[in-house]
């Protein structure tokens, strides 16, 4: 896993040592992601600039170093990820001719590209990966990132200069970058706990969505071309609902076990030591019980654990690591210790954001660093096979809506109202209630429900809230179920923009990569085949994973309620994290900031210190906000 960087310009306004001072500087902002080694390469001739960071995980050698050339010359590119079918590709180019010096899935990369082609060597890829690749024939800059979004990407024109970079902080050392916040990007923040893509925080920064492609050319005016899509997702669930497969459940679990055992034999493939999260859930449990099966060796496995009881999943993945015979290891972290992380977290996450699992994530990556540098988890099984409790109660709660009439919902949505703003009982289920019952459409009630705040355009001065898969309604499927319409949904927003970032750098602020073997893309076209009654049984999802890992451990040993992987903020905003939160929410602060109403987030912080009401979601968006002001901002 490594980080890149980099910069071009038509107007060619830099020399050769302008060039290499400026991109040394923005690579150096990536060394976490790259701590093994870096290297630069430029062209003043075209006014470009490659950086790149290397995390040695395939081919330990100076072989693997970038920026890499293709051997005939035509293309130099600068990549981050982990091409698993590298192998089989190799071989396929051996016997059409190609010769290699090395063996890193880079210079195989290369080697596909000049074969057939950038989009068609895209299609090709089974990996996790962004990239950036100078075309000299057709005299451009390709940028693409994989299908799901593992690997980040972040670009835009900034003066003169159009930038990229693996994060925002590799960015801000070019002399043309402005930290001009975007406010109606702001807006989707308060609302998801992160910026959907391809939004970003910055004025004219935009993240490249997963499964696209963008070419900039050498040569014209300062555009920004659309994205282009290599990979649709949409096209992948519509193909499976309408072609569902004809297989018995038996036959399906039989299919699916082998499509995963494959995916997680790919994932294993490295020349450094290898290990997995271990929470003791479904997910995470199956993809260790997998690895295990195909290993020798007891597989490294790794857990953390809190005191609070509520919170804490290491005695259920202990028993689980010793039923499968794993090399485990556990740390209890005390609530100092989470709470030492917090100061951490706006550099580690250079682009505001919430998540508040970002902190036991961090925690358990920090762990498994010390003994390994490739650590698989169990990301992606929710989404693909309906597991989040939230799918049943959403689909629940818009059963009952369906027997309103729209009239009745609108007497409904204007009581609700009246009754949440009396004094004595105000109540902001009450107003989440009245914003769901007002709206048209599933997915904008399911928008409703997992907001952190359902009107942030009032919230953020001056702002307007832009248009995402939620109000977009060309970005829906049809589909017979609603779960179907949550599942999917949250694959092209959730899934991307705040599991897979919030994985991507915790675990690379430390020099680990993760690989998420139910993201393969094969697995998931598999997967939207299989009837959603095979998945869902009642109000439980996930019921072939079930099956397939009571293969290898007792049912009672995963048969328990989800826990989530979350820490007591509400009870930390109200006792140690108190005298931060009040510097952060200081009314003459905001006021001065200009970027909230300052009325909102004080009425709701005095809310919640006097236990009258739990805000801990929407306060702690707020506060990742301001503390990230301060680390970037000022």
């Amino acid at each position: 896993m490594c980080g890149i960087t980099g910069f071009f310009s038509h107007s060619k306004n830099m020399d050769q040592a302008q060039l290499l001072s400026t991109v040394k500087r923005m690579t150096e902002t990536l060394i976490s992601r790259g701590p093994d080694s870096f290297g630069t390469w430029t062209d003043p001739k075209i006014g470009l600039a490659l950086g790149h960071r290397r995390l040695a995980i395939i081919d330990l050698s100076q072989e693997g170093h970038q920026p890499m050339h293709s051997a005939c010359g035509r293309y130099v590119m600068s990549f981050n990820g982990e091409i698993y079918n590298h192998k089989t590709l190799r071989d396929e180019l051996v016997k059409l001719g190609h010769h290699f010096r090395g063996y890193s899935d880079t210079e195989v990369l290369l080697a596909v590209i000049v074969q057939w082609g950038f989009e068609a060597a895209l299609k090709k890829l089974n990996g996790m990966f962004a990239m950036a690749v100078l075309d000299r024939e057709e005299a451009a800059l390709l940028l693409a990132r994989d299908r799901f979004g593992e690997k980040p990407l972040y670009y835009g024109w900034c003066g003169s200069h159009f930038l990229f970079g693996s994060e925002l902080k590799a960015l801000f050392p070019h002399p043309d970058f402005q930290k001009r916040i975007n406010r109606d990007a702001l807006t989707l923040y308060m609302r998801h706990n992160y910026i959907p893509s391809p939004y970003s925080i910055y004025e004219g920064i935009y993240k490249l969505v997963p499964g696209s492609f963008l070419k900039i050319p050498l040569s014209g005016q300062n555009a920004l071309p659309s994205p282009k899509p290599y990979w649709s997702f949409k096209t992948i669930v519509s193909r499976g609902l309408e072609n569902p497969s004809k297989q018995s459940e038996e036959e399906v679990i039989e299919t699916l076990k082998m499509r995963l055992t494959e995916a997680v034999k790919l994932r294993m493939e490295a020349d450094v030591p290898m290990g997995a999260f271990l929470s003791g859930g479904i997910d995470s449990s199956l993809i260790v019980a997998l690895m295990q099966s195909m290993n020798d060796r007891p597989v490294k496995t790794f857990t953390i654990g809190f005191d609070e009881r509520k919170y804490n999943e290491a005695c259920e993945a202990k028993k689980v690591a010793q039923h499968l015979g794993t090399d485990h290891t556990e740390l209890y972290v005390s609530a100092e210790n989470a709470l030492d992380i917090i100061p951490r977290l706006p550099q580690i996450y250079d682009e505001p954001f919430s998540d508040s699992s970002q902190i036991p994530t961090y925690l358990v990556s920090e762990l498994a660093r010390r003994h390994v540098t490739v650590s698989l988890s169990g990301d992606g099984g929710d989404e693909l096979f309906g597991g989040y409790s939230r799918y049943f109660i959403a689909e629940d709660i818009c059963r009952k809506i369906r027997m309103f009439s729209k009239k009745g919902r609108s007497l409904a949505v204007k009581g609700l109202n009246t009754i949440s703003r009396l004094p004595l009982l105000s109540n902001v289920k009450l107003e989440r209630m009245s914003d769901i019952l007002a709206v048209e459409g599933e997915e904008r009630m399911y928008c409703e429900m997992i907001s952190h705040h359902n009107h942030p355009s009032e919230l953020v001065l001056e702002s307007r809230e832009p248009e995402t898969i939620f109000s977009d309604e060309k970005q829906w499927i049809k589909a017979p179920h609603f779960i179907q319409k949550m599942m999917y949904v949250d694959t092209l927003s959730y899934l991307p923009d705040d599991i897979l970032v919030k994985i991507d750098r915790a675990s690379m602020a430390l020099g680990l990569e993760s690989r998420i073997p139910f993201l393969d893309h094969h697995l998931v076209d598999y997967a939207w085949q299989i009837p959603l009654s095979f998945n869902v049984d009642g109000n439980k999802g996930k019921k072939l994973l079930r099956k397939i890992l009571g293969q290898y451990i007792p049912e009672a040993l995963v048969e328990r309620p989800k826990m989530g992987f979350g820490v007591p903020l509400d009870e930390w905003l109200r006792g140690p994290l108190r005298e931060w939160c009040e510097s952060l929410l200081d009314e003459k602060r905001l006021k001065n900031e200009g970027l909230f109403d300052p009325a909102v987030i004080r009425k709701r912080w005095k809310e919640h210190l006097s236990g009258k009401s739990n805000h801990h979601y929407f306060l702690w968006t707020v506060l990742m906000f301001q503390a990230w002001v301060d680390e970037w901002q000022k």
